[in-house]
């Protein structure tokens, strides 16, 4: 990825291997979209007789072996099984079938011979004997052991997502199979999730019967080190923040921070007017291994971030967007849907045309609920969101060649693989994009109603209805227009389209359009500094993305370089490592200090690079300094952007 982060969003477990999953799809998906309504029946809106019972056997920590057991309801005849693939929050097919292994089928204790469709890797077939009810099922998920693969168990903790670890009979809705799981810790830990338990005995938890899409939609994360803390005393509807950490020291939250995760709810719920669940819990781990998760839940949802999120609070402000944008998810993208989004089973073809509002105003609420929740500062806002306008000012060429609504497609052409040049080829714009977009809507509702109508009031109309429900609700691209027409009259069709289906859109005009310009001074505001330092951060950049446009590790390896800027022109390559400055030892000061050297020079920066085994110098012909992006008030226009981020009474 680039300098900017990849969005909490994400929404997914941002450390996985894509290419692994990237071979799994390629390996037959197409084939199965020609052939599957001939060998795997299509679903069916009927209740499948019976109930399915899992049992999770996640005790082996050391190995990371998840164990399955299965008793599957029956009637003799052809049988199809399917493993989960398109994954509600991945927005693409990327359900691990490379990690199932060990599968057996069994009935009245005789095995039962099975054989994969040819055509879906997802798909087992079997032949159900005539004297049969029930088959049993047994299977190991082996989770990721390296940290490029992503773990998902430690000797600490655990996050179990239940589409991982069960098989589930063909022919039908998710909504009308049920399961009664179950789940085997290793002794001592305690856990968090949606689900009710029904019993517990020693370190065997039994859950209340679910339906499959409520099963998929309630992960479980477990420890050794667990709090559970209140984050709705008083409320209607239970919100508690689960944390599981590497260590106890990492579980303490001073008053200061309880009250602003606390704060965070009350500015939700106050946003949207109404709430879509029983009770929600916030799984949260906090770890050097397992972090870099987010993924949203209707009831819960999955977050992952260092194990020093509450210790080294100070230091940590670019990674406190994450919980408001996956609990923002409850809402929109849970609750109200694309409706080419829902599917009914997890082995239907997903569309994602609409991701610019599933995510991308996710993405804007994301921003505006941490700082209206205290979790940012004004500063702290202002300044992360003058980096994401950076982006579309000066590091997202590839609008020339695509639009915004075409990279909807990348949860499945990409699968948030690397890139090798990020500014051209572009990358999920919808979230960062489509941010700066609901920016300008903000601006331009308020400007059209002389500052009595916004976002807020778009928020209640779209995604606050049936208070209580959370049965899925989906929405067109039609439906968004009519509900922005009832909060202001305006051709809303033509302005979203001009930003989300055409070349080059103006995605700048939201930030003049609340009172503020972006600039560029020769000092790093301290969020920025925070973004690209923070140790435990696989992101520990060396950022000069907007001056000479590169972004580098600090071994000084090249991971992105921006299209047609100046290290591009010179001809330097992602990949490429920098050995040294203008004859001296690379460092980060060293290039610093070259770049301002440069300033008013006639003479261009010399660096030294290594690449596939070779030497070369090349000569960056670049004279206008640092360069770094702030926000600075335009005087004598409304201040919206102060406006939109002060807190809800």
């Amino acid at each position: 990825m680039s300098h900017v982060r990849a969005p909490a969003a994400a929404c997914r477990r941002l450390s996985r291997l894509a290419l692994a999953v990237a071979m799994v799809f390629a390996a037959g998906v197409a084939g199965a979209q020609q052939t599957h309504t001939d060998n795997v029946p299509p679903p069916r809106d009927t209740p499948y007789p019976g109930t399915v019972t899992l049992h999770v056997d996640a005790n082996d920590t050391a190995q990371g072996i998840f164990r399955v057991r299965e008793t599957i309801p029956v009637k003799a005849g052809a049988l199809t099984l399917l493993y989960p693939q398109w994954i509600p929050g991945d927005h693409s097919p990327t359900g691990p079938i490379n990690m199932l292994a060990g599968l057996k089928l069994s009935a009245n204790g005789k095995p039962l011979k099975w054989k994969r469709d040819e055509y879906n890797v997802y798909a087992f077939h079997v032949d159900v004997p005539a004297d049969v009810s029930a088959i049993d099922v047994s299977f190991q998920y082996l989770s990721g052991r390296t940290d490029s693969e992503g773990f998902e168990m430690t000797d600490r903790m655990m996050d179990m997502e239940w589409s991982k670890v069960l098989l589930y009979p063909a022919g039908y809705f998710s909504r009308g199979i049920r399961f009664a799981p179950s789940v085997t810790l290793p002794q001592g830990w305690q856990l968090g999730t949606a689900l009710e338990t029904a019993s517990q005995s020693g370190d065997n938890t039994t859950f209340k019967p679910v339906t499959l899409n409520n099963l998929v939609d309630s992960p479980i994360y477990a420890g050794e080190y667990f709090k559970r803390v209140d984050l709705n005393p008083g409320g209607d509807a239970p919100v508690h923040l689960d944390i599981v950490a590497d260590e106890p020291k990492y579980l303490v939250i001073t008053p200061e921070q309880l009250k602003a995760h606390q704060a965070l709810v009350t500015q939700a719920t106050k946003l949207f007017g109404s709430h879509h669940y029983d009770h929600y819990d916030f799984l949260f781990s906090l770890s050097d291994q397992l972090s870099g998760n987010g993924t949203e839940h209707h009831q819960s949802s999955e977050n992952g971030l260092g194990a020093d999120y509450f210790t080294a609070w100070d230091e940590g402000a670019p990674d406190r967007d994450l919980l408001a944008h996956e609990y923002t998810h409850s809402w929109n993208g849970k609750f109200r849907r694309p409706a080419d989004l829902w599917t009914p089973n997890f082995n239907v073809p997903m569309g994602d045309s609409l991701l610019w509002v599933y995510e991308g105003q996710t993405q804007y609420w994301g921003f505006i609920l941490t700082a209206r929740s205290g979790m940012w500062s004004p500063q702290q806002f202002r300044d992360a969101l003058a980096m994401v306008a950076a982006n579309y000012d000066r590091n997202r060429v590839g609008f020339q060649w695509r639009t915004l609504e075409d990279t909807t497609n990348d949860p499945t052409a990409a699968r948030r693989s690397s890139l090798p040049y990020r500014s051209w080829q572009m990358s999920e714009e919808y979230y960062s994009g489509g941010q700066m977009m609901w920016l300008e809507v903000d601006a331009k509702l308020r400007a059209l109603t002389h500052d009595h109508k916004s976002l807020d009031d778009f928020a209640k109309a779209f995604f606050g209805v049936d208070n209580g429900s959370y049965v899925t609700k989906t929405y067109t691209f039609d439906e968004v227009v009519s509900t922005l027409n009832s909060v202001a009259p305006f051709d809303w069709a033509s302005f979203l389209r001009a930003r989300v289906d055409a070349l080059n859109p103006p995605l700048q005009n939201g930030i003049a359009g609340t009172g503020w310009k972006l600039v560029y001074t020769d000092q790093e505001s301290e969020y920025e500094k925070q973004y690209n330092s923070r140790p435990q951060s696989s992101r520990h950049l060396f950022n000069f993305t907007w001056s000479i446009g590169l972004t580098m590790t600090d071994k000084g390896q090249v991971n992105d370089v921006r299209w047609d800027g100046p290290a591009f022109k010179a001809g330097i390559s992602t990949g490429a490592t920098v050995v040294a400055v203008n004859g001296q030892n690379y460092s980060r000061d060293a290039l610093k200090s070259a770049i301002v050297a440069a300033k008013g020079s006639k003479q261009p920066i010399q660096l030294l690079l290594k690449y596939q085994g070779g030497y070369r110098t090349v000569a960056v012909d670049y004279h206008e300094g640092l360069q770094y992006p702030h926000l600075v008030r335009v005087e004598g226009t409304p201040d919206y952007l102060g406006e939109i981020i002060a807190p809800r009474k």
